[in-house]
């Protein structure tokens, strides 16, 4: 069973329409702080992703954030994080938040988090990680995405091993506890480095 000392978490920058969403990402953020998991996420202080770092904070955890210098303020930078990283780019956002992590999580949330999300499993699939990367289904909201991976895969643009680069599940324990089992794919070809992203 994997031990993880870091997760790096996208979400939403708002709060979604759903109390639900809100609530699943304080549990997420409760659960990582009580299991000693430190949480990296996009430095925001509003929306899911403010709930999230706000429950870890709340339960003494540590949180990394790490945003863009044009983001700061749209996002309403969250000061309170443990350790605060300023970057220039989202390019380096991402690459910096897959180099810290050591396993993934994505919550609702909107293009961003679908870029993060898709990014973060190519990646897998040419080998730059063998992290793991869930997918915590609030309300199902990703059903949509899942069935996309099934229509791509039955379409012939996706191998059918590359669906269990993802573990889903509709709550943050039993989402952890699928993470924890994930074995990397064996045969994968190393296509690149991180720093050639």
């Amino acid at each position: 069973m994997k031990e993880f000392q870091r997760i790096c978490v996208y979400c939403g920058s708002s709060n979604g329409a759903r109390a639900s969403y809100v609530e699943q990402a304080r549990a997420l953020g409760q659960m990582l702080a009580r299991r000693g998991i430190g949480l990296i996420y996009g430095g925001g202080g509003i929306g899911l992703m403010g709930a999230c770092a706000e429950a870890v904070l709340d339960n003494g955890g540590e949180v990394i954030g790490v945003i863009p210098h044009s983001l700061a303020s749209k996002e309403r930078l969250n000061v309170m994080v443990t350790d605060l990283r300023v970057v220039n780019t989202m390019h380096e956002r991402k690459a910096l938040m897959v180099g810290l992590a050591d396993a993934f999580i994505a919550l609702p949330g909107g293009f961003g988090t679908f870029d993060e999300l898709f990014e973060t499993i190519t990646w897998a699939q040419l080998g730059i990680h063998q992290k793991p990367i869930g997918v915590l289904n609030v309300a199902g909201y990703f059903d949509p995405f899942l069935a996309l991976v099934e229509r791509a895969v039955s379409e012939g643009f996706v191998l059918e091993k590359y669906q269990r680069l993802i573990s889903v599940a509709e709550n943050a324990e039993p989402l952890l506890a699928q993470m924890q089992q994930h074995e990397p794919l064996e045969g994968l070809v190393k296509w690149l480095e991180l720093r050639e992203t």
